[in-house]
């Protein structure tokens, strides 16, 4: 926005919000400010963005006043029975919203609500919609249900509380069991069904790869680059030139490996590391993403509106085209390539006692995986010794580096949620033949050491030269969930010191000590674990909880992430010289911004993935059904059991199929007791089970108890 238009902001606001004047109408505060034919359009265009953020309103007769003091504005987060919240900015606690209060909002929408009750009593506040100012949703993806003449949409969003009516003149021909992005062209209201029509059809829904072809499409992630970006491309070069390499540190003398994933294509951070007189001096080199996009340039801009790459089982939607996420980017053996890197000598007991930042070359010996790396550590009958004769001195010193950073984090209360993530191996057909928890071996753990020494150092270091930074933070948890936690971990004899406002991380880091190796590990890990706050891009230095240090950052992944990118701007300019006032007023400025919508698109990014997961264990255990499986009790409510499997799939027995009695939900210890036999599952517990049925729809894996808890 031009310095004209936010003045001509400043000025409606404040002439609005005058109590000399009453609400009027547009033509009547165009003729009070005397506003040109020249800037009307741009008036109304201000009118209408103050009325979004919430500072003005409309009243019915179209006219524009001050925002009430007790009306609010947030945006509407929808449930599937009618009610909802309204999450508001700047505030920890959402508003309740009844159905009947909700005036038919979609998720999503930009809401104005009034506050009624005051949540005293220990629930939300409810507050009641009073206006709808925008609309947060226009496609939706579903699945198509056809009836004589007309159809539904049934919303894949569960956040979505009505499908979608379509005539059959705006179908497109689909049949039931389509997935569909349908365009929604009424939000309904007053009993009646919103209307929309479809727009594409994406395949059948018991399709492979429908599933994952729908997620991308609700969450509106990007696939293609547009032709603007691709034809930039033809700027940048396949191969290092060495007039580039000039003022940079050349390491390519040093023994030098990447350690990654065998199906790793983008690779980041390559690792230097020796020893000598009691210091060990470790290199992380990242992968200077920054000498080719480069601010404002289209590939950069489109990198931002990405915000990160998109990790769906075994496909990728990346931030940058391959050309340079596979390519120049990409830190691949047997070539020169072009770094930012920091450098730090450690003592033995872990601490950084000098470091430098510099922009480097590089040229990797070779591209390691986890496997055959944690094989030579473990040195295995199958290691690969001799191939990697010359380079297993420094694997050893890497791992006994590791060692040391760990006990040094591990000591300050950093939290270690060793939690099973899920491993999905398909065919090529996208199917899911294998399902298993991802192994996490030495090798990962010492890349991961070595990319947060790297991250704190760095952050460290821009902190107390105050100057604009994107920060990674993670705020100390609400202590209504810790309390709800010491309940939790009371019915299991767990107990944990938390004082009224706030609570070390070392105490969380005892509980993860004292479970280990119990039955219930996994699922008090999970539980301490959805009792914290989601971490976030920030400009403010307020620490990492989790973490337990006071400087955290993201500098270790320019190829797939925004922020690391962002900072890597920073740091070059700063190396250069070229840091002035101008720049460091233009960060000041971008910057807020740009973490925010950094943030946003982790999450959407985060929640794709966690969905895609979803659907491909449903797939899998769809061709499992009446099988029998082990797995622990990870969850109880009023009328379900929660089970998780050995292959970290988890479905729900429902209290309807347990015939061998009448349970009921003991809500204080967290169990299903049976009224007769007075059988109990509680948290915990081992079962087995039996797969009943799963559906895609719903989203939901259906098991059986097959008998009683085991010993």
């Amino acid at each position: 926005m031009g310095a004209k238009r936010d003045s001509i902001k400043e000025k409606l606001y404040s002439f609005i919000c005058d109590d000399e004047y009453k609400p009027m109408k547009l033509k009547d505060i165009r003729f009070l400010l005397q506003v040109s034919d020249e800037d009307k359009k741009k008036v109304t265009e201000v009118l209408d963005e103050l009325v979004k953020e919430g500072k003005i309103t409309v009243t019915p007769k179209g006219k524009y006043k001050k925002m009430d003091d007790d009306l609010k504005v947030g945006i509407f987060i929808g449930n599937k029975k009618g009610f909802g919240f309204v999450k508001v900015d700047g505030e920890r606690e959402d508003y309740f919203i009844p159905a009947k209060y909700s005036l038919d909002a979609f998720h999503g929408d930009r809401v104005v609500l009034k506050a009624y009750k005051d949540g005293t009593d220990g629930r939300r506040t409810e507050g009641h919609i009073v206006q709808i100012l925008e609309r947060g949703m226009e496609l939706i993806v579903g699945t198509y249900d056809k009836q004589d003449g007309f159809g539904f949409v049934m919303p894949d969003n569960q956040k979505v509380s009505n499908d979608i009516f379509v005539d059959k003149k705006d179908s497109m021909g689909a049949m039931s069991g389509h997935k569909v992005v349908c365009h929604i062209t009424n939000y309904g209201g007053k009993g009646k069904s919103p209307e929309g029509k479809i727009v594409e059809i994406l395949g059948h829904i018991n399709d492979p790869a429908t599933d994952i072809l729908s997620v991308v499409k609700a969450y509106d992630i990007p696939t293609e680059f547009p032709k603007k970006v691709m034809d930039s491309l033809n700027n940048i070069p396949d191969s290092v030139d060495e007039s580039e390499l000039e003022g940079r540190e050349d390491f390519r003398a040093l023994d030098t490996v990447t350690i990654d994933g065998e199906d790793a294509k983008d690779l980041d951070d390559a690792i230097t590391l020796s020893y000598k007189d009691g210091i060990y001096t470790l290199g992380v080199h990242i992968a200077d993403v920054s000498n080719y996009v480069t601010e404002k340039s289209e590939l950069d801009k489109e990198a931002l509106k990405r915000g990160t790459s998109c990790y769906l089982v075994d496909s990728v939607i990346p931030m940058l085209p391959h050309k340079l996420s596979n390519g120049i980017c990409s830190l691949n053996a047997g070539v020169d390539r072009l770094t930012l890197s920091c450098v730090m000598d450690i003592d033995k007991k872990g601490k950084v006692i000098n470091h430098r930042i510099c922009e480097g070359v590089i040229n990797v010996n070779e591209r390691m995986t986890y496997t055959d790396v944690a094989k030579i550590l473990d040195r295995t009958e199958d290691a690969p010794l001799e191939r990697y004769g010359y380079l297993v001195s420094m694997f050893d010193l890497m791992l006994e580096l590791s060692q040391i950073i760990r006990a040094c984090r591990h000591k300050r209360g950093s939290i270690d949620f060793d939690v099973a993530e899920t491993k999905i191996i398909v065919d090529k057909n996208h199917k899911p033949i294998e399902i298993k928890p991802y192994d996490r071996n030495p090798a990962t753990k010492i890349i991961e050491d070595f990319m947060l020494m790297a991250n704190e150092t760095i952050a460290e270091d821009y902190f107390w030269q105050e100057l604009p930074f994107e920060y990674r933070t993670h705020e100390s948890p609400d202590m209504e969930k810790i309390e709800n936690l010491l309940v939790f971990l009371g019915n299991f004899g767990i107990h944990m010191k938390a004082g009224h406002d706030e609570i070390h991380p070392k105490e969380l880091q005892k509980v993860l000590e004292k479970i280990e190796g119990e039955p219930y590990e996994a699922l008090i890990s999970k539980m301490t674990l959805r009792s914290m706050k989601q971490a976030r891009y920030s400009t403010e230095c307020s620490g990492h909880f989790g973490l337990s240090c006071k400087y955290y950052c993201h500098f270790t992944s320019p190829i797939r992430r925004y922020p690391d990118l962002q900072i890597h701007r920073i740091i070059k300019e700063n190396l250069r010289g070229s840091l002035d006032q101008k720049r460091i007023t233009h960060y000041k400025r971008i910057l807020p911004t740009v973490s925010d919508n950094n943030s946003q698109k982790e999450r959407r990014a985060e929640e794709a993935e966690r969905e895609v997961i979803k659907l491909k264990e449903i797939e899998y255990m769809s061709e499992h059904i009446g099988e029998e499986y082990d797995g622990v009790i990870s969850g109880v409510t009023s009328n379900f059991i929660f089970v998780e499997l050995e292959n970290t799939v988890e479905g729900a027995v429902s209290v309807a199929y347990m015939y061998d009695d009448c349970y009921y939900f003991n809500e204080d210890e967290y169990a299903m007791v049976g009224e007769r036999t007075k059988k109990r599952y509680q948290l915990g517990d081992k079962v087995r089970v039996k797969v009943l049925k799963c559906d895609k729809i719903k989203k939901s894996i259906d098991f059986s108890m097959c008998n009683d808890i085991m010993s």
